[in-house]
């Protein structure tokens, strides 16, 4: 194999000096259009490939960007980051994951992240910053998006977790139940969640638009996992009136229900009804009625946003909310059917 080309070969071979070639690399406006192209051609024949530190010296840059996430081989944090994955691929940026199993791990993270030089950018997964991390990482020039998360000051790409609710619940209403029961996360002030508390605020507005409420009895939280939504579904399957259908804050959490459902011999959906919520791959292969929301897509989008910003801390954080869909399968079906 022939030796790896270099600055100064793509130099020689275009007949410009070294720094031309460098300001091209860099995308500066300060070289003309046939020289850009005659040097980007010679780049593509020699198969040139900028040495990675030698440019973050030049640049100031590191061309690393920070994707912390929670419980990062959840599925749906799975198909966030398939999303980013994609969007980076191509770019001069490559994705450091930073796992976070508990909250003092969230916390060493952020305060990690704010005050190195490691990286270029932050993408937070579910993970909202206090106010006195947002202001670490302003102070630290970091670029900074948020994905399933929220902060005033910084710009986030979200879902209406509480419309998200309400569809599941209505659709469920709709069909004619009204012991509706809820399912979701045991509220964490340590990891800041906040998606399955707005989900239940859903459900909630849905039943109290005919006139329901949700009866504390049919209320179920705890840590999220299937065997615990086995276990809840079990406590709810015992109760003097047992639900006719369950809304989870998760297709996981509704993976759970239908097992714990079967190994009762609740027939789903002709005793229980289950709605969850992502859209998972399993979902389609189990016909679990859900409500869609874009995972992969939305880490693309996220991802794209943080490359626009980096360098660029000027201008009104932006949002942007992205769509839910019920997606009606073979887990729900009307009273008495």
């Amino acid at each position: 194999m022939g030796e790896r080309a270099t600055i100064g070969d793509v130099a020689a071979r275009a007949g410009v000096g070294v720094g031309t070639v460098s300001r091209v690399l860099n995308d500066s406006r300060n070289v003309s259009e046939d020289t850009r192209e005659r040097v980007l051609r010679v780049i593509r024949d020699l198969d040139y490939r900028p040495n990675r530190r030698a440019r973050a010296l030049s640049t100031g840059r590191t061309q690393s960007i920070a994707v912390i996430a929670p419980f990062a081989t959840e599925p749906s944090v799975v198909e966030r980051l398939r999303g980013i994955s994609h969007e980076l691929h191509g770019s001069d940026h490559d994705l450091t994951l930073l796992d976070v199993a508990t909250p003092d791990q969230r916390d060493q993270q952020y305060r990690a992240v704010a005050a190195g030089d490691r990286f270029d950018g932050l993408l937070a997964i579910s993970l909202a910053p206090t106010d006195d991390e947002a202001e670490q990482l302003a102070r630290a020039g970091l670029s900074t998006v948020l994905l399933d998360c929220e902060h005033p000051d910084l710009p986030r790409v979200v879902i209406d977790d509480v419309r998200g609710g309400m569809l599941a619940t209505r659709h469920l209403l709709q069909l004619g139940h009204r012991r509706i029961a809820f399912m979701g996360d045991v509220a964490d002030r340590g990891f800041r969640f906040s998606a399955s508390a707005r989900r239940r605020e859903g459900c909630e507005l849905a039943l109290r638009a005919y006139g329901l409420a949700l009866e504390e009895p049919y209320v179920r939280v705890g840590p999220h996992g299937r065997a615990v939504a086995h276990r809840l579904t079990d406590e709810l399957l015992a109760l003097p009136e047992p639900p006719s259908a369950i809304v989870t804050a998760s297709d996981t959490r509704a993976l759970g229900v239908i097992e714990a459902a079967s190994s009762a011999g609740v027939r789903v959906p002709q005793e229980l009804s289950v709605v969850g919520f992502d859209d998972l791959d399993v979902a389609a292969y189990v016909g679990l009625t859900t409500v869609r929301q874009p995972l992969r897509t939305s880490g693309g989008i996220a991802a794209r946003l943080l490359l626009e910003r980096i360098g660029r801390l000027v201008g009104d954080p932006v949002e942007k909310m992205l769509e839910l869909e019920l997606v009606p399968r073979r887990t729900t079906a009307a009273v008495g059917v």
